[in-house]
């Protein structure tokens, strides 16, 4: 039987919007380059308020990862999105080119050729080497979709970008934050540089737990500090610690001088702890008999000298507020070089470093052969080895506990005393003012401040300097005698700035200092430290990028970063705009989770887990990859797997699906001429371009509330239900049977027709690509983009009647979806061929069956069956089919052993006629291919 629907009106097969997203993007993409699209945005949009969105800076090594695409897609969904809110949002990618990674990798391209290189020639070598990253990158990101400013791109590396940098830390100094100072910093083994607080992490590991007893130097005068007479030959201070490599830097014990300490006699020895861990102490020594012999204060014991445990030599005991309770013995080994807390009081005594292991990580000290040269954590072994030897070992265990590693090389790092540049957080209350800052900033996730405030509660001074060799340098002379900067720094560093301008930072190194200081220059030496990379990223802002544009501002609108910023890029830019600017360099605060496998283990190359993004690019296209980052909750850690991208694509069908339908039914649609004004257009066509517009009303919102996942749902359920399932499911009949130019036709080609327009911004942010092919089949004069839109504003709200029938529609939908469910049993059971071979009864409440019995012959159109009879619900038979819905509802289904019309496939109720005497059909059919067409019930 010929199929009627497709050969008597609209030639929908013509359609040619298919799948092919991995091919057809590529050439979308090629279109857009060559319009250079995000140009044509900025000039459509360049009377509008700004909405800054800055960008942190990727580091520029290696290929993009899932993280790469999360970060990047989510800012692209933000900068679409706020466009069509009719803002003017830029977008200048950014990249971190300077630091250790790309140190490490062109140490290993260069050794295989020369292992001599000057640092000129290898900092040439890193930057060739950055800009290939770049590069790299950047095409993958544009073939993510994303719409930015890729001939402009701010990078570190750049001359002006270092001259600025320059100049950031020129004002920081002016205003007396930076000092220079020898102490202890974090130190990586495998950097040969120090690490930020934000370039750690912490690990679990098992480390030799042990009590060493310090011999007391005077004996009587200890007894008689405890009024104690008797004769005793040893008494020992006894000190608890998880690093016995540290002990031959050991200059001193620190005790509390508020805390009571206690004389304990055991069988074997005589030794003093904090009266309130004697127990614990005990247990842990597996003492079970001791005796208190005394006690004593604290603050009475200062300066008594005990014997070092390893060296030849007698260190003081000193106070120390960091000394508690929680853990050891309340008396702590204490070693200058290897630690904050150790270094400040030691130097309250005015106890030096010793310096005493190298930027390897090994042991200098010539007073113990058996450790010289050896790696400090190999020399663990040796050490407790040499104490027990000297009796001095009282106990030694294995503990599991958390230790700070490098993030880049996952080994365990360590405190080593070295002379550093610092920014001071006390000075000019920078510390106090950036956590009062805390409350102007928004945060989503809501935790975000609490993290970043606890993080600067405890945050200790800056460490910026970093002996490596490519980086933005720190361009002062230092005083060889005081160690202090040269009086004119500032004024100096702003013609080194400029200078770097032009010809970058090798302006510096090649910087004769004579040239610059003249006379001054035989007591001053050239600082050969570079910057923290973190300083350089921290360093960059809106003002930096946009700098002379409309859009330079000392605030972004918005920073969008993986949670882990906090310690990082959120923490070192609030700190720099503070010193420089006395505001933050954000209003709002917005981050991601982590991307993790089906297991839910974060995705890692170590791990092994690790999916290219290019992979499911290649396979499914960019804008399934889009859609799946949307669909996310994206705080929390982000699951990704073949299972939930098979999920994916199913939804993206239904997205595509539903434009596809739209826009077949639109191919002989002229919007000039063929749109019917709102007050003439069938009821249900009104209804849902107000359901239309109540959903646009939904999804602007859930995009400025930057709930993505939010949208989707709600576009997948306007897919599935109003449209899918309900709309679309109705109107077929309309579409493919009345006359062409009917009222009733046009009136749902003008439903769909605003709809489509309506629904291509909808998911423009998301689906760029799907909504690009979808707005070159929208027939009507529009701009080429509909990047260059706003929201539409042609769908029209209910009325003031039609509110009070809204509820009406949503309770028909209901029943539809009930009424499918007892079809769809039918046609399983071969009751029924299909539901226009149904006539369907539904028994309802009197108020319901009133409503439904107003649309007359419109319910069969509705509920696609050939007849449809409405009774009361009292009169239902014994075997219908009662619904769970809220209200009354029962459904009885019968068969119609009735010949069906050769066009509508409705069952003929009528005197069989023909057209060309060969199918037959019904009146209706007669009507609208020779008559002058139907009429139709204006809902």
């Amino acid at each position: 039987m010929i199929d009627y629907r497709k050969t008597l009106n609209l030639p929908y097969t013509k359609f040619l919007m298919r799948g092919n997203l991995s091919e057809n993007e590529l050439i979308t993409l090629k279109k857009w380059n060559t319009d250079n699209l995000y140009e044509l945005i900025r000039i459509k949009k360049s009377k509008n308020k700004n909405f800054i969105l800055h960008d942190g800076p990727p580091y520029a090594n290696g290929q993009i990862h899932l993280g790469h695409a999360l970060n990047k897609i989510l800012k692209d969904i933000i900068i679409k999105s706020k466009n069509l809110s009719g803002y003017d949002a830029p977008y200048t990618p950014t990249w971190d080119c300077h630091g250790l990674p790309i140190e490490h990798k062109v140490e290993k391209i260069v050794s295989k050729y020369n292992n001599k290189m000057s640092n000129k020639k290898f900092r040439e070598k890193c930057r060739n080497y950055a800009y290939k990253q770049v590069l790299k990158q950047k095409k993958d990101f544009v073939r993510l979709g994303i719409l930015a400013n890729w001939n402009h791109s701010y990078l570190t590396m750049d001359f002006s970008s270092e001259s600025d940098i320059i100049l950031k830390l020129s004002k920081i100094i002016q205003k007396k934050y930076v000092y220079r100072e020898f102490k202890p910093v974090r130190w990586c083994i495998e950097c040969h540089s120090s690490l930020a607080e934000a370039e750690l992490e912490y690990f679990q590991i098992n480390s030799d737990s042990i009590f060493v007893k310090f011999k007391f130097v005077n004996v009587s005068k200890i007894l008689s500090k405890f009024n104690l007479h008797f004769y005793v030959k040893d008494i020992y201070m006894l000190i608890w610690t998880t690093t016995p490599w540290s002990l031959p830097a050991n200059r001193a014990i620190s005790i509390n001088k508020d805390f009571q300490y206690q004389l304990i006699a055991t069988n074997d020895y005589l030794f003093i702890v904090a009266k309130k861990l004697v127990n614990k102490v005990m247990l842990e020594l597996a003492i079970n008999k001791w005796k208190i012999l005394g006690e004593i204060l604290g603050k009475e014991l200062e300066l008594l000298k005990v014997f070092h445990p390893i060296l030849n030599i007698t260190v003081p005991i000193i106070f120390s507020e960091y000394v508690n309770l929680d853990s050891g013995t309340g008396i702590v080994h204490t070693a200058p070089d290897h630690g904050e807390e150790d270094f400040v009081v030691c130097k309250n005594y005015n106890i030096q470093p010793v310096n005493i292991i190298d930027g390897f990580g090994k042991h200098l000290c010539q007073e113990i052969p058996l450790i010289q040269g050896k790696n400090i954590f190999e020399s663990n072994k040796i050490i407790i080895k040499i104490l027990n030897n000297n009796n001095t070992l009282m106990k030694i265990k294995k503990i599991i506990h958390k230790y700070p590693h490098c993030w880049r090389h996952k080994k365990p790092i360590f405190f080593r005393a070295t002379p550093q540049w610092f920014i001071s957080m006390e000075n000019n209350n920078l510390k106090k003012d950036a956590i009062i800052e805390l409350k102007n900033i928004q945060w989503k996730p809501y935790w975000g401040k609490e993290r970043l405030q606890s993080m600067l509660v405890n945050r200790p001074d800056w460490c910026i300097s970093r002996q490596r060799i490519w980086g933005v340098p720190i361009p002062v002379f230092v005083h060889k005698s005081t160690g202090q900067i040269h009086p004119n720094t500032c004024y100096f560093m702003k013609q080194i700035a400029n200078a770097v301008s032009k010809i970058g930072i090798e302006f510096w190194w090649d910087l004769n200092i004579n040239t610059m200081l003249g006379k001054d220059a035989q007591y001053y030496v050239k600082n050969l430290d570079i910057l923290d990379v973190w300083f350089e990223s921290g360093s960059v802002d809106a003002h930096s990028i946009y700098k002379n544009t409309k859009f330079d501002q000392k605030q972004s609108d918005l920073y969008l970063e993986g949670s882990d910023q906090y310690r990082g890029w959120f923490m070192s830019s609030l700190l720099i705009s503070m010193a420089t600017n006395y505001i933050a360099p954000y209003q709002k605060i917005l981050t991601h989770g982590f991307t993790v496998d089906k297991s839910g283990f974060k995705m890692s190359k170590s791990r092994g887990n690790i999916i290219n993004p290019n992979d499911i690019i290649n396979k499914f296209g960019a804008d399934v990859l889009r859609l799946w980052v949307a669909s996310t909750d994206y705080f929390k850690e982000i699951a990704i797997s073949s299972i939930i991208l098979d999920r994916v694509v199913e939804t993206y069908r239904k997205i595509r699906n539903t434009a596809r339908f739209i826009l077949s039914n639109l191919s002989d649609f002229n919007p000039d001429i063929d749109i019917i004004p709102n007050d003439n257009m069938i009821m249900l066509d009104k209804w849902i371009v107000g359901k239309s517009k109540l959903l646009q009303n939904e999804i602007i919102h859930l995009y400025d509330t930057y709930n993505f996942h939010g949208v989707i749902h709600s576009l997948v359920q306007f897919c599935s239900i109003e449209m899918g399932s309900f709309y679309l499911d109705i109107i077929k009949d309309r579409l493919y049977t009345t006359k062409r130019n009917s009222l009733a036709r046009r009136s749902c080609q003008t439903a769909l027709y605003l709809i489509i327009n309506a629904f291509v911004r909808w998911i423009a942010p998301i689906l760029s690509f799907t909504a690009d092919e979808i707005w070159n089949f929208i027939p009507g004069q529009h701009s080429k983009y509909v990047f260059l839109e706003e929201w539409y504003d042609q769908l029209f709200d209910f009325s003031k009647e039609e509110l009070l029938h809204y509820n009406d529609w949503n309770n028909l939908i209901q029943i539809k979806n009930e009424v499918n469910k007892v079809l769809e049993i039918f046609r399983k059971n071969k009751l029924i061929k299909n539901s226009l071979n149904a006539s369907l009864t539904l028994y309802l409440n009197t108020s319901l069956a009133t409503k439904l019995k107003n649309l007359q012959t419109e319910l069969k159109f509705i509920f696609i069956t050939s007849e449809v009879i409405i009774q009361d619900y009292k009169k239902a038979p014994t075997n219908a089919y009662k619904s769970k819905i809220s209200f009354c509802l029962k459904i009885v289904i019968k068969s119609i052993n009735k010949e069906k019309c050769a066009r509508c496939w409705h069952s003929i109720m009528n005197d069989n006629k023909s057209v060309n005497n060969t199918h037959k059909i019904c009146d209706r059919c007669i009507s609208n291919v020779l008559g002058i067409g139907e009429k139709r019930l204006f809902l």
